[in-house]
């Protein structure tokens, strides 16, 4: 597949959110965690509705997704909800973010007859996990993070909802740093060193100038994958140390009571991780082939993007970089939570998605645990954007989809 012309190249990724109706009632609401965090959500309530479709994110403010109007105008409630985390990565760790989601759910949950999370991209795999989660017994749920806190979750209400939705759900922010960090950093203190032999963006690789795709060897790929790993390998014990170095300064300081081991004791260190932007996947458009643009979900031009400010996992402090973007020590992930989500389900993909591609939905969508499942491939990008520049945006048949199975 040869890459797409100039016209799809960045840009018209993010549909125009869909008008809310007049007739919705719309009510502002906050709710505390197990933990004591203050989480705050908005309610789009309909005359007569008895289904609540629930979107969010762990890093993202859903209150103006696009389908939500959409949802809507069908006579179903959406329930939007902000997480502690919201416009950061660097304090993102999953299992709070597990209560978080239990304090909205706690909110809508008796409200109606059916509450129905709608998970997409990162959503997807959030949800998974909370409802791994919650479907465990409280003994058998997940009792430290990563970096060894504990979860609380054997102690919180889990509010268990009655089906899933789950659209454009990618594997976890973990794998998919596994698949876009860029191995060929050889000093984490310079941006800019690089070896070579590991440069996706090197001609000498198979790297060719946008708009025209690469085409990487096997064997470059294979080298390629087992760098990036590596590169994860090195990053997570130097989360690792720098966690063990705050635990003995709190075992310091219960002796000592030292205002310098206090100190210690809440001082962070955040990990800067430069060059994130780097999945072959974005630039050789033969690999997984779908009807994906050139590029990552950043932009069109990921040798340069790699380089700058946005990315992935770019700041973070250990405990968040071991729960969440550690595609190697992660427990946000989809395939470890898929075989435990054993509601109604229904899973849907967008045919140019460039972060939830053919392989990986097959082997998810494989994983999840449900007898009753559903699988369908809409025409769209990742965040529900039209694949053509003027065309019907992919959110529209996502909305049509899950009424009508919320409907069958």
């Amino acid at each position: 597949m040869t890459a797409p012309t100039g016209e799809r190249l960045g840009g018209h990724r993010h549909p125009a959110p869909a008008p809310i109706p007049e007739n919705v009632t719309i009510s502002l609401h906050t709710a505390e965690t197990l933990d004591g965090a203050k989480v705050n959500g908005v309610l789009y309530h309909p005359p007569g509705a008895t289904t609540c479709v629930t979107v969010l994110h762990p890093r993202l403010d859903m209150s103006r997704h696009p389908i939500i109007g959409l949802l809507l105008r069908a006579g179903l409630a959406v329930w939007s909800h902000g997480m502690r985390a919201v416009g950061t990565d660097h304090s993102l760790v999953h299992e709070q973010a597990l209560l978080d989601v239990a304090a909205g759910y706690r909110i809508v949950r008796d409200r109606y007859e059916r509450l129905v999370p709608l998970g997409h991209s990162g959503g997807g795999t959030l949800n998974a996990f909370y409802l791994w989660q919650a479907s465990a017994a409280p003994q058998d749920r997940i009792a430290t993070t990563p970096a060894g806190r504990p979860t609380r979750l054997a102690e919180a209400d889990l509010p268990l909802p009655d089906a899933v939705v789950f659209l454009a759900a990618h594997p976890g922010q973990g794998e998919v740093l596994l698949h876009s960090i860029d191995p060929s950093v050889v000093d984490e203190q310079d941006p800019l060193a690089r070896n070579p032999e590991l440069d996706l963006f090197d001609p000498a690789n198979g790297f060719a100038e946008p708009p025209s795709s690469a085409k990487y060897s096997a064997e470059f790929l294979q080298r390629y994958r087992a760098a990036q790993r590596a590169r994860l390998d090195r990053l997570d014990a130097v989360a690792r140390e720098w966690v063990e170095a705050k635990n003995r300064a709190r075992a310091r300081y219960r002796e000592t009571r030292s205002p310098d081991d206090r100190r210690a004791t809440i001082a962070p260190r955040f990990l800067i991780v430069n060059r994130t932007e780097a999945d072959p996947r974005y630039v050789d458009l033969s690999i997984d082939p779908n009807d994906r643009p050139y590029g990552s979900l950043h932009g069109s031009l990921p040798h340069l993007i790699n380089y700058g400010t946005v990315g992935f996992g770019r700041i973070c402090t250990p405990d968040a970089w071991l729960s969440t973007w550690s595609g190697l020590s992660t427990n946000a992930s989809f395939a470890k939570a898929a075989p435990h989500v054993t509601l109604p389900t229904l899973y849907l993909e967008f045919s140019g998605d460039q972060t939830l591609l053919p392989q990986d939905a097959q082997r998810l969508y494989d994983l999840l645990g449900g007898v009753v499942k559903e699988r369908a491939v809409l025409p769209g990008l990742h965040f529900g954007a039209a694949l053509t520049q003027g065309g019907r945006p992919g959110i529209e048949p996502a909305a049509e989809a899950i009424t009508e199975w919320l409907e069958g």
